[in-house]
């Protein structure tokens, strides 16, 4: 029980966080985090009747560290946004830049969690190998619940007209502020 409170207040504060600094594109974040993690309680629910798998304190908490890396995935991709945008690109523009690199750091980050989930499986015996198994379950899910959602709900958000006029929103910098860092560069070389 105290596993499950800490998880649920753990979740609460990861909410509280990416929503208050991503804002719109946080929500798209945490539906991606509650499609993965609707997924998992499916395959828990499964495997709890036909396997007789039981969820201990060891699978919460490879469950818990598993919302940091579903978390640390849309960072990455919202990060490389912001730094396109930067750089003078349009939001529009910058959404269709940013994934395919983003994913490629995602995966990359994704498979050393799964290459660790797999020598805790392998080596290890009893409760470790639960959180191995709920880390290795999760950060899979991660990744098809990025690649099938998350993206392509940021690509259909890009072509509004709301994204392109109020980048701000979706917790990116508008074009006050690109403009702001392309007059500060030009007196860099200036000087």
């Amino acid at each position: 029980d105290a596993g499950v409170i800490a998880g649920l207040v753990g979740f609460a504060l990861v909410v509280l966080f990416i929503v208050g600094y991503y804002r719109l594109l946080g929500v798209v974040a945490i539906a991606s985090l509650a499609i993965s993690g609707s997924l998992l309680w499916v395959i828990v629910a499964h495997l709890g009747t036909q396997s007789g798998l039981a969820l201990t304190l060891a699978g919460v908490t490879g469950i818990i560290v598993a919302i940091g890396v579903s978390v640390d995935s849309n960072v990455v991709y919202f990060e490389h946004l912001k730094e396109d945008i930067r750089d003078g690109r349009t939001a529009r523009s910058a959404v269709d830049r940013a994934f395919p690199i983003a994913f490629s750091t995602i995966v990359k980050a994704n498979v050393a969690s799964l290459i660790g989930a797999a020598l805790l499986w392998w080596l290890t015996v009893g409760a470790v190998r639960g959180f191995a198994l709920y880390l290795g379950l999760a950060t899979i899910l991660d990744l098809v619940a990025t690649y099938c959602f998350m993206g392509p709900l940021i690509r259909i958000l890009a072509r509004t007209r709301w994204f392109a006029e109020r980048p701000t929103r979706f917790g990116l910098p508008g074009s006050g502020a690109v403009r702001a860092l392309a007059v500060e560069t030009s007196q860099d070389v200036d000087l």
